[in-house]
């Protein structure tokens, strides 16, 4: 066991302090004696000691500087870092609190919830993408088809389009969310509007958008996933941009009509349209009858 280290005394200093007078009075005697003789080389040695001594207090005052330095940069680091412990720990608390009321079975808090994240989210932008995974998860959840619940999806699809248009429209200055990624996979989203948006990803795996949808000059940066996705009422993809060469429709379902513009290079192979319902598609790609009663879209 190790013991620890004794703080020094008043009387150790003070003792210390003494020492170091007495040799300097010693030293500065000694000197006189020795090269007091008022020659010419006596007068050199002497001008000489000024000047080492001159460098020698000169080094000793930068190495306290630096000391001191040191000292204030540690301090500072260590005020940082405790800004930053409280910091983070009043974000875990309010996503807490946040996560806590939307999961609430009560329509009102949960929308706080949502509220809260968002502010949370526009605060923090390290803590964007978590949050908007945490929205998803949530409009991935089965919806029980309740009119209060609805309101509360439709506002969490609100937050999230207001977030991911770059600026322009009723959007405040600042309030752009860039490099984000969105995951439905799954979803039941009503009324889904995304439009002038710019996305990084996103990904609609077997997701289900009731009423009308809308992605009108969106552009989705890396990838857009809507593979074995159902559109059940209008699809409107007008001026949509989709990075990457997947086919992003893939299975996908079209039971009503459909809007892409016609100069849109966008992959369509393997998506489905029920038969009866006017659609624009991109140029080069046409309707074909399948043996199941869809239309299927081919290259033409």
């Amino acid at each position: 066991m190790t013991e620890r280290n004794r703080v020094l005394s008043t009387r150790t200093i003070a003792w210390w302090g003494t020492g170091i007078v007495l040799l300097a009075a010693v030293a500065a005697a000694l000197l006189l004696w020795l090269l007091g003789g008022g020659t010419p080389a006596d007068s050199s040695r002497l001008d000489a000691l000024r000047t080492a001594s001159s460098i020698v207090v000169g080094t000793g005052g930068a190495a306290a500087l630096l000391l001191a330095a040191r000292r204030q940069r540690s301090a500072e680091l260590d005020l940082e870092q405790k800004d930053h412990d409280a910091t983070q720990r009043r974000i875990t608390d309010m996503y807490g609190k946040a996560a806590d009321q939307l999961g609430s079975d009560k329509a009102p808090v949960r929308l706080a919830g949502l509220y809260a994240l968002e502010r949370l989210a526009q605060d923090y932008a390290d803590q964007r993408q978590t949050i908007v995974n945490v929205v998803c998860a949530y409009l991935r959840m089965p919806l029980d088809g309740t009119a209060e619940e609805v309101q509360v999806r439709k506002a969490a699809q609100r937050i999230l389009m207001l977030h991911l248009r770059p600026g322009g429209g009723e959007e405040p200055a600042g309030s752009y969310w860039p490099d984000i990624d969105l995951d439905f996979s799954g979803a039941r989203l009503v009324e889904l509007t995304l439009t002038y948006c710019r996305i990084r990803s996103i990904v609609c795996h077997e997701t289900t958008f009731t009423e009308e949808s809308k992605f009108c000059y969106t552009e989705f940066r890396t990838k857009a996933d809507f593979t074995d996705a159902t559109f059940e009422k209008r699809a409107d993809f007008r001026g949509v941009v989709i990075g990457g060469e997947r086919d992003a429709f893939r299975g996908a379902k079209f039971e009503q009509h459909a809007e892409f513009a016609e100069d849109a290079r966008i992959r369509l192979a393997g998506a489905l349209a029920k038969p009866g319902y006017r659609r624009g598609w991109p140029a080069g790609w046409a309707e074909e009858p399948g043996d199941d009663g869809w239309l299927r879209l081919v290259p033409r």
